[in-house]
């Protein structure tokens, strides 16, 4: 479960990330250098700091094989519809979904603490997108007080999972539960453009 779990935040953060780069108008080496960078980035950090070897990506070699052939499709495509941008959301809740709750697994794997493994989650979840960004030659939107609730969808799903976890519900619940906890915050939130509280300078 937790594997097809990661294969899919791997490809959903692919294609955000191709959306992502083809807004900029980059080619083929640009939009496979952002799906890299947003499917890669955050599950990196976390198996660095998790002292976990070999990466995620390098012993799962396909999956950096998935993301070309899916930049190569996308370089071939003249232009998308206008319909396919407006649904950039979609990819990016559910990316932050799935590689949260595979992080927080991946944490609890290697005798993490709770806290640990919902910081180890949100890690994972949201700095891909925050590489992809500074590609983009943009302020990361993770930091930005006009972005709605991004980091905090992450770490409220970890923790529900982690409580689920607590009392021996099977694991693929826990995770679809998390899993849909996420997406559906991620989605309220852009819809209705919750933010955080900011502080006035």
């Amino acid at each position: 479960m937790l594997s097809l779990i990661e294969l899919l935040a791997v490809i959903t953060s692919g294609i955000y990330g191709i959306l992502l780069a083809r807004k900029k108008g980059m080619d083929l080496v640009g939009l496979f250098s952002i799906a890299f960078a947003t499917s890669f980035g955050g599950g990196t950090l976390r198996d660095l700091f998790l002292d976990r070897h070999p990466l995620f990506w390098i012993e799962k070699d396909h999956y950096p094989v998935i993301i070309f052939c899916l930049a190569i499709v996308a370089s071939l495509l003249k232009s998308l519809p206008n319909w396919l941008e407006r649904l950039l959301p979609f990819p990016d809740a559910l990316g932050l979904g799935l590689f949260s709750l595979a992080g927080t697994s991946a944490a609890l794997e290697c005798d993490c603490s709770p806290f640990i493994a919902s910081l180890m989650g949100v890690i994972t979840g949201t700095f891909g997108g925050v590489i992809g960004d500074v590609f983009c030659n943009e302020v990361p939107s993770l930091f930005s007080t006009k972005t709605p609730l991004f980091a905090t969808c992450s770490f409220i799903g970890c923790w529900c999972y982690l409580l689920m976890h607590q009392f021996n519900i099977p694991e693929t619940w826990n995770l679809v539960s998390g899993i849909s906890i996420i997406v559906a915050l991620r989605l309220i939130a852009l819809r209705w453009n919750i933010r955080l509280p900011q502080r006035q300078p």
